[in-house]
């Protein structure tokens, strides 16, 4: 095949880690890996070319040395607000109801679209330096977290929050949005529907967007049986559990990604377990630590079903941080806990969770979330030969239990370097941090006594 017109990426001499559909996951030693287009195109024993650099560019490859370096599948970030980072540290120490009602939803309505704009291209940032290459949203203004995505080079899933108090008008944007944005920015934009909650918004309108969701071949994500009091609400008031709301408006057949699911009781299985191929379910428990909410998700039983898992940060606002590695480690230190089985999700299950499981949930495809041939090359670069990583005895579990966001030292996303030795190459962060910085404290009074919405569920 004539290359000589194709964008070419060639990452020398790293280990890299394989994530099969089943069993453990392993290690090649001194790999090449070959990217024409965005796609990986060979993966094989590295081979020393005097007519190539360690790095840089020549014979139009753009060479990435990969040297003592293993490369991971990039992580997915499978339920988050990427925009409340604006929020970090503003919400602490308080119950949930005080959290929402007292602190985010009056700080969200100080928010403008610009405010938008610059929160979700620091979230894209941060996620890149730490090895996310797929962000699964859910917030408001949407086109400037789309815009913010294609100046970053990220992927993401995007969903629109949309709350029934907001009107037909805000419902029709939505959809508008979707319908204008959906594979956008090269396709690594693509749309789910984003209706907030059962609890917030009707039946009426969910069925709505499930129609819409299906119409477009796209998928739903919304917050649903976020914690057992939630369920126990739900059935108080109508009789039935939020997963059942989601049955009866549509939203299960449409394909939906379920934030949380905490409050998933065992009489709503049989329901998940018919539309387990189009379900997911993204699981954050560090926000759930935080705000001392039990039980956590039942991921043994979701997997037991068929459903897909993955992890997630949630917001920055919740998490302080969008860091993945965090996230999925705490994914398989709580379920050990919950399931009081140590054995349960091994170092192979919790990478197979983050990545294949994240991919699968952020719909990006059959068989994403692995480094193999015809895939898109997203792959990040870990370095294990730090001090807290020695001696290395598994680089597995170094990567589940180990690894700190500093020790990601190059990311690509669709054949892309986004970043080389731990450089950002797509967004401009002290400029960033200047605007971001003069606008804080407008964003965090809550004095106007506004709120996007109440919490009640």
């Amino acid at each position: 095949m004539n290359t000589a017109n194709h964008r070419r990426l060639l990452i020398r001499g790293c280990d890299v880690l394989t994530v099969p559909t089943h069993g453990d996951c392993t290690v090649l030693s001194r790999q090449d890996i070959h990217v024409t287009d965005g796609v990986i195109t060979a993966i094989e024993p590295t081979v020393h070319d005097d007519k190539t650099t360690q790095t840089g560019r020549t014979d139009d490859v753009e060479i990435l040395d990969g040297a003592g370096l293993i490369a991971t599948p990039g992580l997915v970030n499978g339920h988050t607000h990427s925009p409340m980072v604006l929020f970090r540290g503003a919400a602490e120490d308080v119950p949930v109801h005080d959290w929402f009602n007292k602190r985010v939803w009056p700080m969200e309505s100080n928010l403008t679209a610009q405010d938008v704009g610059f929160g979700a291209l620091l979230a894209c940032a941060e996620m890149i330096s730490g090895g996310v290459t797929t962000f699964v949203d859910h917030y408001f203004f949407p086109e400037q977290i789309a815009e913010a995505v294609a100046t970053s080079g990220i992927r993401a899933n995007i969903a629109p929050t949309y709350f029934s108090s907001q009107g037909p008008a805000a419902l029709e944007a939505t959809v508008a949005f979707a319908e204008n944005w959906h594979g956008g920015a090269d396709g690594r934009v693509t749309v789910s529907m984003g209706p907030h909650a059962p609890y917030t918004v009707g039946d009426k309108d969910l069925t709505t967007l499930a129609d819409h969701a299906r119409r477009l071949g796209i998928g739903v994500h919304l917050h649903a049986s976020e914690n057992l009091a939630q369920s126990e609400s739900s059935v108080t008031r109508r009789g039935i559990t939020p997963i059942e709301v989601l049955e009866r408006t549509g939203i299960l057949d449409a394909g939906v990604m379920i934030a949380h699911g905490c409050g998933i009781v065992p009489g709503d299985y049989d329901l998940l377990a018919a539309h387990a191929d189009r379900v997911a379910v993204a699981s954050c428990p560090k926000v759930y630590l935080k705000h001392a909410l039990w039980p956590l998700t039942p991921i043994r039983h979701l997997l037991d079903l068929g459903v897909t898992v993955a992890a997630g940060t949630d917001g920055a606002a919740g998490h302080n941080t969008l860091d993945m590695w965090e996230a999925l480690r705490l994914v398989a230190m709580t379920q050990k806990l919950e399931t009081r089985d140590a054995m349960f999700l091994s170092v192979s299950d919790t990478l197979r969770l983050a990545m294949r499981g994240g991919a699968q949930a952020a719909r990006l495809g059959d068989g994403a979330g692995a480094l193999e041939v015809g895939q898109r090359a997203d792959i990040v670069l870990v370095d294990l030969s730090g001090i807290h990583h020695r001696p290395l005895h598994d680089p597995r579990a170094a990567l589940v239990y180990g690894v700190q966001t500093l020790d990601v030292k190059s990311v690509v996303v669709d054949g892309k370097v986004l970043m080389r030795d731990r450089q950002l190459l797509t967004v401009d962060v002290p400029g960033l941090l200047t605007e971001i910085d003069s606008r804080v404290a407008r964003l965090v009074d809550v004095s106007s006594g506004a709120s996007v919405q109440f919490y009640d569920p």
